[in-house]
């Protein structure tokens, strides 16, 4: 048998490396959705509902997650270097197929449930190996790894949205599938496993489960999953519809969000490894929640808006961040990709239950201007976040001051 390499080596910054491009290209996407969503809100679908709309986005990152349980297991049995590599294809070719799409249920299944689909094969891989390579440094090396998410969030709300406007919707999906297919596939061939993990005889392990803590976070993320993406989702339009900005604001917001996300992802992989990765999961969940509801609701002022897009930004990237390492402190690193995956069901529910029912509340209550019952929906799921990761820090210790 060939001994596995030691934790904390020089390769393992190499696979950081990649989990970093791997999430560049998927979660990224998802980041930058709001360009999209700006396009069919506004100008190619301006009669069908926000909260339909909505469906185009929230599978992306839901679906991802969903099917992060079967890639898991796939990590775990097989070569990590072809779960990206077909990954990679697979949400490539989505957005390929999704620009020739001219409904909003047809792209649906292709840019949302497809893409996803294939994403799932970047994601789990992208949150799971850096733990199994890093030790001393696991939270900061998770928190560059999810940086990625947010840095190519940052970049391809620019590009999308100069795509969108000189070359069409269509060609800029192209373009992005092509970009995929390219940079993931070319950097798969890196992404090794330092743990084997033995094969089971289950094919999906529901033990954890029975552990009340895995209970308490499985749950803290779906609510914190839940008011995650309508920021991302509804600031771009709320900075054009409602503070009657150039449209131009909408990647601008997109970016924003995405720069402070950049930032909170590595620093608070930093602050982790010194005050512990559940407290600083419960701090970053909290900033989040007053974001919410101290900045964004009782304002309409750009300067406010861009404050509470910043911060909202930093602290919310540690649901990506910070889980993977609280999951891997708690559970162990051997069995890492399968929990995680079934952990990440989570944020396919709360994808679903609050990212399209804060675009039917839009509908109904706001008419589609008024964004006062989205944005309490998106805070009172953050809010609640907070309370689940609070009860699951004192059920480790009491200790206001320990290092958890």
């Amino acid at each position: 048998m060939v001994p596995e390499p030691p934790p904390d080596s020089p390769y393992g910054w190499v696979v950081v490396l990649g989990s970093f491009i791997y999430l560049m290209m998927s979660v990224g996407i998802t980041n930058s959705f709001g360009v999209y969503m700006q396009e069919y809100q506004l100008k190619e679908f301006p009669t069908t509902p926000a909260s339909t709309l909505s469906w185009i986005g929230s599978p992306q990152f839901a679906s991802m997650c969903f099917f992060g349980i079967g890639a898991g297991v796939l990590l775990e049995q097989f070569d990590a270097r072809l779960v990206g590599l077909a990954g990679s294809v697979v949400s490539g070719v989505a957005l390929i197929v999704a620009s020739a799409c001219n409904t909003p249920v047809k792209l649906i299944f292709t840019q949302g449930i497809f893409f996803g689909f294939g994403g799932s094969c970047l994601l789990i891989p992208a949150m799971s190996l850096p733990s199994q390579w890093m030790h001393k440094y696991r939270a900061l090396a998770t928190g560059i790894a999810a940086a990625g998410g947010s840095a190519g969030g940052l970049w391809m709300s620019f590009a999308s949205r100069a795509m969108v406007q000189h070359l069409g919707r269509a060609w800029a999906l192209r373009i992005t599938g092509l970009l995929i297919i390219g940079i993931c596939g070319g950097i798969s061939p890196l992404m090794r496993k330092r743990i084997q993990v033995p094969k089971r005889d289950k094919i999906i392990d529901f033990s954890a489960l029975k552990n009340y803590r895995f209970v308490l976070l499985f749950f803290s993320g779906l609510f914190a999953a839940g008011g995650y993406f309508i920021p991302y989702y509804y600031m771009p339009s709320f900075s054009v519809v409602v503070l009657k900005n150039d449209q131009a604001w909408g990647a601008n917001m997109s970016s924003i969000l995405n720069a402070g996300s950049i930032m909170g992802r590595i620093l608070t992989g930093m602050l982790a490894d010194h005050i512990g990765s559940v407290n600083a999961l419960f701090l970053s969940t909290l900033v989040s929640c007053l974001s919410i509801l101290v900045l964004w609701l009782p304002f309409k002022h750009l300067g406010t808006l861009i404050v509470a897009a910043f911060i909202f930004g930093f602290n919310s990237g540690s649901i990506v961040s910070l889980v993977p390492v609280v999951t891997a402190n708690l559970f162990g690193i051997k069995r890492l990709p399968s929990i995680l995956g079934l952990l990440f069901l989570s944020y396919t529910i709360g994808c679903f239950i609050c990212t399209p029912v804060g675009g039917a509340l839009l509908d109904k209550y706001g008419h589609k201007t008024n964004y006062t019952s989205l944005i309490v929906y998106g805070g009172v799921f953050f809010a609640t976040a907070t309370l689940l990761v609070a009860v699951l820090r004192v059920s480790l210790t009491r200790n206001p001051i320990a290092k958890i």
